[in-house]
């Protein structure tokens, strides 16, 4: 899962939705300098993480972008599974419209601006900018975000051969998405008193 679903699965817990924000940039056992309720939200992202890659439709998901993609393919799941999510987000989170999750992130995240990694405040002024949580509703705002991931990381520069792989499969890809989310949702409704507790005992553990 990518941002807009980890943010979507934090139970709209602030200090929870920031560590899941920055679950991928707090390495081993540095979320340790975290507040327990952050601590729970990185905890949280790794066990969804864990969780999505052993899926098997996210494995079948995946064997759709092997060829061009190997072992980047998950990511463009990640990715092409936040398209789905924001696409449909009033199915998924009828609570709140998508602009309104999305405004609130924005302001978690600025409010919290000085404890967040050094690799996320660099690109937080762009994410608010361009609203790109928000965006990844559109295939062509989706293309946008993959090119800037291609250019600031290892990722295959190759978004047009994602896109009409998304394209052509599309049925395929969001009846996957959707046959999974609702697992992934159980999952954390069942293991985030379990995180917690970890998040809560990690001082005494590491």
């Amino acid at each position: 899962m990518n941002y807009l679903a980890h943010l979507a699965l934090s139970h709209d817990n602030s200090d929870t939705m920031l560590g899941n924000f920055i679950g991928d940039f707090v390495k081993g056992s540095n979320y340790n300098s975290y507040s327990p309720a952050i601590r729970t939200g990185i905890l949280l992202h790794r066990k969804i993480d864990a969780f999505t890659d052993l899926h098997p439709l996210v494995k079948e998901s995946m064997s759709l972008l092997k060829e061009p993609f190997g072992r980047y393919s998950g990511i463009m799941v990640d990715m092409f599974y936040d398209h789905f999510l924001a696409a449909n987000w009033q199915e998924f989170r009828p609570d709140i419209p998508l602009n309104k999750f999305v405004n609130r992130v924005h302001k978690i995240l600025m409010f919290n601006y000085f404890r967040l990694p050094g690799d996320v405040k660099k690109m937080l002024p762009f994410l608010i900018k361009s609203r790109r949580l928000e965006k990844y509703a559109n295939i062509t705002d989706l293309g946008r975000a993959l090119n800037i991931m291609s250019r600031n990381t290892t990722l295959p520069n190759n978004t047009n051969e994602a896109i009409r792989i998304l394209k052509e499969n599309y049925a395929t890809f969001e009846m996957q998405f959707r046959s999974f989310y609702p697992d992934v949702v159980a999952m954390v409704d069942t293991e985030l008193i379990n995180v917690q507790h970890d998040a809560e005992n990690a001082d005494y553990r590491e």
